[in-house]
């Protein structure tokens, strides 16, 4: 009976060695903050975090996005040299040959939930990375309602906005994919404010 516990007790310890050397294995660190949802790791891949949009940093001849700089500095003091996990949806890959994640931190901080909650990033859906939706657009919500961030002084716009059901995003009336969307597919929007409420982001053709 002894001899057994002692078995038994040998394989817990050597199991949760292997799955300390595993989770070890699995972290990555970050080597640069691009903006508020890009980072590059030290193994040299570019990360596109999964279901939230950032307001653009100044490019070359463009000018910051409101609130672009604020959501790189917040992106930058969570994950800077830090080590991060990543997880992966069905979509591993952008067109950019971005990986993308949603990303925690080793105290199981979801870096992509954070920047949300806070009025860092929005809410972005995509098909078919979708698997923390409810959840981003609930701290959307939350945020929202708060003020936080972003959304304090937010300068609203008033519409209409005609919004697309099945790729969720909103366009100007003069939109030429706003005026292509199918009418069981429209949905009409007051207010900008109203669409990102709703969970839709802008179309980036027209930029509402």
């Amino acid at each position: 009976m002894r001899m057994r516990l002692t078995i038994f007790v040998i394989f817990l310890v050597t199991l949760s060695g292997l799955c300390a050397n595993a989770l070890a294995a699995s972290l990555c660190q970050v080597r640069w903050v691009d903006d508020g949802d890009t980072v590059v790791l030290t193994d040299g891949r570019r990360v596109r975090y999964i279901g939230v949009n950032a307001p653009e940093v100044a490019h070359e001849n463009r000018p910051p996005e409101r609130f672009g700089p604020e959501a790189r500095t917040f992106n930058r003091k969570l994950v800077y040299g830090k080590k991060v996990r990543l997880e992966f949806d069905r979509e591993k890959q952008d067109q950019y040959g971005r990986v993308l994640a949603y990303v925690f931190l080793q105290d199981g901080t979801f870096v992509n939930a954070e920047l949300v909650k806070r009025g860092y990033a929005c809410y972005l859906f995509r098909r078919p990375n979708a698997k923390y939706d409810p959840l981003l657009l609930g701290l959307q919500r939350e945020a929202m309602a708060k003020r936080l961030g972003m959304w304090e002084k937010f300068p609203d716009q008033g519409g209409p906005f005609p919004g697309n059901r099945h790729s969720r995003r909103f366009h100007r009336t003069t939109c030429p994919f706003g005026k292509a969307t199918s009418p069981k597919h429209r949905i009409i929007f007051k207010t900008k404010y109203d669409a990102l409420w709703a969970g839709y982001s802008p179309c980036k053709k027209c930029n509402p």
